[in-house]
């Protein structure tokens, strides 16, 4: 079918898409000055008549939803019309938007931590929309879009059943194979459990790049999604924790009566999932700091505990080229320890010394008046560790012993390094070697 120039106010300024029962097009409002995406039912002459009425059936179950959902996670119906043998529906277009299917390769996965972002949102917009008394039936990938900034929007409810709308339901099997519930299989009615099973395989296959079930042709499906068991999520990616499977499994479970009852049950444990998620990566972070402190010649004679200690008596910060990490003059009573780069500690104007990967400084501590008699500035990108004198105090007897003995000769060794260089670079306050 030949897309018109206009539609009623709208002018068709390009095609979008492309679907089975219809076009939707790039549209300017020229009322309100703003860009909308039409969807364009198709009417072709070789379509059957039953195929013409499932078509229009779908048209009125949209156009039914227009000013009705109001939810920032689903893509709200605008506006519907005919015109002439045209009949659409005026649709927010959201711009650089793409359908989940684009993540649900195992080779272009989104982290585990915007997987439950995204499944977070699309559980509140189903709740929201179950409370309307709508069931979507056709939930999938294809059918969420991502937007540029990351957000999601259910859309497509064309084939949803709707309290209120029977006369404009689609009756039997329908949907998306892949994604329907086993009730679905066996042509039951559509609930409320149904759609959250669909968001079930969405979530399986963001997380591992498969669906939960696979079959050569639709009664091996019909099979599988029926009798059999999903291969555990952790050996596709093991980086997803135990507590985020056990979500996904119940979401899938056979039996609707076992499944959540509603999305915000899911929206619920999938908030505890971030906490976790959270934990973890502080885990890992303190890890990875130990072992780069585990290398440096400053913790070499420190026990495990020891340097867990130390960590939890310190702050791990970054500075970039230029910005200062003590400056002179002002209270301070930290020590600093460079794990990564290069600074430059001056006095005033002059630069006195150069600090690298293991040195350390920090005088300040030991002093009554507990201000830094100069200033360190950062040379290149650096990491550091500021231990608080006073958190010091409270670890371990051996542990601050070990940190100070550490710590006067690291910086004994820095001063000796300073006396050595030549006489003309002393003279000309530049930085030991």
């Amino acid at each position: 079918m030949n897309a018109p120039a206009k539609l009623g106010k709208f002018v068709i300024t390009r095609e979008l898409g492309r679907g089975a029962t219809g076009t939707v097009y790039l549209c300017h409002d020229s009322f309100l000055g703003k860009d909308v995406a039409i969807k364009l039912y198709n009417f072709d002459v070789d379509v059957t008549e039953k195929e013409s009425r499932t078509r229009r059936k779908l048209f009125f179950n949209e156009a039914y939803l227009v000013g009705k959902m109001n939810h920032p996670n689903i893509l709200p119906i605008l506006d519907a019309g005919e015109d002439g043998n045209h009949c659409y529906v005026v649709m927010e277009y959201v711009r650089g938007a793409q359908p989940l299917t684009v993540f649900c390769r195992a080779d272009n996965l989104l982290p585990v931590r915007k997987v439950v972002e995204v499944v977070f949102k699309c559980a509140k917009a189903l709740d929201y929309a179950h409370r309307k008394g709508l069931v979507h039936r056709d939930i999938k990938p294809g059918n969420i879009l991502m937007t540029a900034e990351g957000d999601v929007r259910i859309v497509d409810f064309g084939v949803a059943h709707m309290a209120g709308n029977e006369e404009g339901q689609l009756k039997g099997l329908v949907g998306s194979p892949s994604y329907m519930a086993p009730e679905q299989m066996r042509q039951q009615p559509s609930t409320v459990q149904s759609d959250l099973y669909s968001l079930g395989v969405v979530m399986y296959e963001l997380l591992t790049g498969k669906r939960p079930f696979y079959g050569d042709n639709l009664s091996r499906l019909v099979h599988q999604i029926v009798y059999a068991t999903p291969p555990p999520v952790h050996r596709q990616r093991p980086d997803v924790p135990g507590v985020l499977e056990e979500i996904v499994y119940k979401a899938l479970e056979k039996d609707p009566a076992r499944r959540y009852r509603s999305g915000l049950e899911i929206a619920t444990d999938l908030t505890r999932v971030v906490r976790t998620l959270d934990q973890l990566s502080e885990e890992m972070a303190v890890q990875e700091r130990f072992s780069i402190l585990r290398r440096l010649r400053f913790f070499e004679d420190f026990s495990y505990p020891e340097i867990y200690e130390v960590l939890n008596a310190s702050r791990w910060q970054s500075y970039g080229p230029g910005e200062d990490i003590v400056v002179e003059g002002e209270l301070d009573d930290c020590y600093i320890i460079v794990v990564l780069g290069d600074a430059v500690v001056h006095r005033g104007e002059r630069e006195i010394a150069v600090l690298s990967e293991g040195d350390c400084y920090g005088e300040a501590p030991y002093l009554e008046m507990g201000r830094s008699t100069a200033g360190i500035s950062a040379r290149t990108t650096m990491n550091v560790l500021r231990v608080s004198s006073t958190m010091m105090d409270q670890v371990s007897l051996q542990c601050q012993l070990r940190f100070h003995k550490m710590f006067l000769r690291t910086l004994i060794e820095r001063l000796t390094r300073g006396e050595r260089q030549p006489d003309h670079k002393r003279q000309a306050g530049l930085p030991a070697a």
